[in-house]
């Protein structure tokens, strides 16, 4: 087995377009395209903060229920793809579905943590993931 080690990988063709082969070697994917750009992992109840983060900047309790994170580095538009859950670890646990705060912005993500019953909450366990395309 090779094994490769390096610092910097760089497209022949275009500097930030790697493509890599898929399962059953008949499709690829673009490396660049396919990574995560930002996640956070933030505990909303009480004075909101951050557990962990990868190109999050900041966070803003905007109210119960109600937050918005910075991007570190920017996106390119607003038209990035989130992924979020949240729940409390109590008798029962819980998955909320997040529902956006207001539009997506290129600098910041505004997002609410809403109950199974449907009401704004705080929760101790929030996650979100950013897809798209950094500026």
């Amino acid at each position: 087995m090779a094994t490769l080690k390096t610092n910097t990988l760089t497209g022949t063709t275009t500097a930030g377009s790697i493509a890599v082969t898929g399962e059953g070697n008949s499709t690829t994917t673009n490396l660049q395209q396919g990574l995560t750009k930002a996640w956070v992992n933030l505990n909303g109840t009480g004075t909101a903060a951050i557990s962990d983060s990868f190109n999050i900047s900041g966070l803003t309790d905007d109210g119960t229920g109600s937050y918005t994170v910075s991007f570190t580095n920017d996106m390119v538009n607003a038209l990035y793809s989130t992924a979020h859950a949240g729940g409390q670890r109590t008798v029962t646990w819980g998955i909320y579905l997040g529902l956006s705060g207001g539009p997506n912005a290129t600098g910041s993500h505004g997002f609410h943590n809403v109950s199974p019953s449907d009401t704004l909450t705080d929760s101790a366990f929030i996650f979100l993931q950013f897809c798209g395309d950094l500026a």
